[in-house]
């Protein structure tokens, strides 16, 4: 089983999320994300590894349930949205049955702090060029800025990467507003919670770091109530 947790905080894991878990023999998962379940983890085996383990950790927790072991490799957000699910399966190969059980993925998370913001069509792309060739994802973010795509940030700034974050605001701004409505939002449901309303023009005076989603609207988005809203389409 793949199991996502949410934002962390116990009220968003779903009742299946539990339930896996508590069925579970061996738990498998980034430290920090076991760090945030102690108290689900009691007598079970633990396969703990560090940022950038996860392919040790597909091996390990695949050779368990291989051995008969009814095994949960735990993952933040949803597993199948760049979380363990596929690296699971692809280690597996058919060996073992891989179950997924999705978890809220930040987009949602920062979406309903932000109001409504993904009503209409969306894109979602990862700042992290650790997997994914930065030169690829440039075009990434040239195609969906250039489709009127309201576009949510991952992994925005980082220590390695702090520029990352501008270049992507600036093919933004080619195809955007100014003041296209754009949401920060750090550590998202998890009880830590800050929220930030602005526009693309004004984006960067705000800090924003590996644990910030961002939210940059399309030309149909608008500030209702301090929400951001982006319209359906319907009739009204």
């Amino acid at each position: 089983m793949v199991v996502g947790l949410g934002p962390g905080n116990r009220d968003s894991f779903t009742p299946e999320a539990l339930a896996a878990i508590a069925a579970a023999q061996v738990v498998a998962g980034y430290h920090t994300y076991l760090e945030l379940i102690p108290d689900l983890l009691q007598d079970k085996e633990i396969i703990a590894t560090a940022m950038r383990g996860e392919v040790e950790r597909a091996r390990q927790a695949v050779e368990l349930a291989a051995a008969g072991k009814t095994v949960a490799v735990v993952s933040s957000g949803d597993p199948g949205i760049y979380g363990m699910a596929g690296i699971i399966m692809e280690v597996a190969e058919g060996r073992v049955p891989v179950k997924v059980i999705p978890g809220i993925t930040a987009a949602s998370a920062a979406a309903a702090s932000l109001g409504a913001p993904l009503m209409n069509d969306f894109a979602v792309i990862s700042l992290s060029d650790l997997l994914t060739p930065w030169e690829t994802m440039l075009k990434r973010l040239e195609a969906a800025a250039a489709g009127d795509f309201v576009i949510v940030l991952y992994n925005p700034r980082s220590h390695g990467r702090p520029d990352h974050i501008k270049t992507a605001r600036e093919i933004m701004l080619k195809y955007k507003s100014p003041t296209t409505p754009v949401g920060i939002v750090r550590k998202a449901r998890r009880g830590e919670e800050t929220r930030i309303l602005t526009t693309l023009q004004d984006m960067l005076a705000y800090d924003i770091d590996m644990l910030t989603t961002v939210v940059i609207g399309n030309s149909q988005t608008k500030v209702i109530d301090q929400y951001m809203v982006t319209p359906r389409g319907y009739r009204l």
